[in-house]
């Protein structure tokens, strides 16, 4: 039968794990946050404090749903601290070795009917199950960033996901009032796979001299509709990010068509990873964004 999930553990208290913890309390989920380090998950709270406080202006909530969701949130430094959780969802660096390692240590503290979920955006679920003692009960929910923003949310099975946990997770997402997309467990999904390539062939765009950074934007920008333009998205998303989905996508489907833009990858190697770094395909240390080619 079906869990009820009614406490939630999150992984990484980064830009997707403090946006992910930021929905499950104003949906009313008491939430562990878990981090490597106390300092990160202080600022993670401030962080949420500052995004529910904006919610408030806009009046998208009240004051009184921020201050009942901020209560609802509590630091947990150990994993041990995560062991009456119905759900942990890992959100860790986009490494599969890193997520492996994660599951391994957390296993042992788990009660045993609890689900794990992982936010990957693109390696495989039926893999990442592997590397834990519950691959049945082991399921990709994938959030869009950013998290309190956007209104899809990809849910992936694995080879051995029962149906039980199927269902719970999709009740769950339910409850923080996101839309589902199901999706199968093939590389990068569904948002990713179309998404991903698309910013890659900006980038040869630019790379092959097609149009400078500001034209390109600005021709997906006014020409397709596109709220923002793929290379100043790309920034947005982090470009190792990038990187990283576009290798998954070249291994696991073996297609030249996904080959990493050459450019792509320079830029990665001299650490300009986008806004994250202040520089990318835009440079941000000034008053607004100029673009570095």
């Amino acid at each position: 039968m079906a869990v009820n999930i009614q406490n939630v553990g999150v992984i990484g208290a980064g830009q997707m794990g403090s946006g992910i913890a930021h929905v499950c309390a104003l949906a009313g989920f008491p939430v562990m946050l878990n981090d490597v380090s106390a300092d990160r998950i202080k600022d993670s709270l401030a962080t949420i404090n500052g995004n529910m406080t904006r919610q408030v202006s806009k009046k998208t909530i009240t004051e009184d749903q921020r201050k009942a969701a901020l209560a609802l949130i509590k630091p947990a430094e150990k994993y041990e601290d995560l062991a009456g959780c119905d759900l942990v969802i890992e959100t860790a660096i986009e490494r599969q070795e890193a997520k492996r390692k994660i599951f391994a240590d957390l296993c042992p503290f788990l009660k045993p009917e609890a689900i794990i979920a992982t936010n990957t955006s693109s390696i495989s679920i039926t893999r990442l199950a592997s590397s834990t003692d519950r691959p049945e009960r082991f399921i990709g929910i994938h959030f869009m960033n950013p998290v309190p923003l956007m209104e899809l949310v990809e849910v992936i099975r694995g080879i051995a996901t029962d149906n039980d946990t199927f269902e719970a997770a999709k009740d769950f997402v339910r409850k923080l009032g996101k839309t589902i997309a199901v999706s199968e467990d093939f590389p990068a999904f569904i948002v990713n796979r179309i998404l991903l390539p698309m910013i890659n062939e900006a980038i040869y765009t630019l790379y092959e001299g097609v149009g400078n950074v500001e034209a390109i934007d600005m021709a997906m920008r006014l020409g397709a509709h596109h709220p923002m333009g793929p290379l100043e998205l790309a920034d947005f998303i982090g470009l190792d990010t990038c990187l990283s989905v576009m290798q998954v996508l070249h291994e696991g489907l073996a297609d030249t068509k996904y080959r990493p833009c050459p450019l792509l990858v320079k830029y990665v190697e001299a650490g300009w990873l986008g806004r994250k770094t202040q520089r990318g395909f835009y440079d941000y240390r000034g008053e607004k964004p100029v673009p570095t080619r």
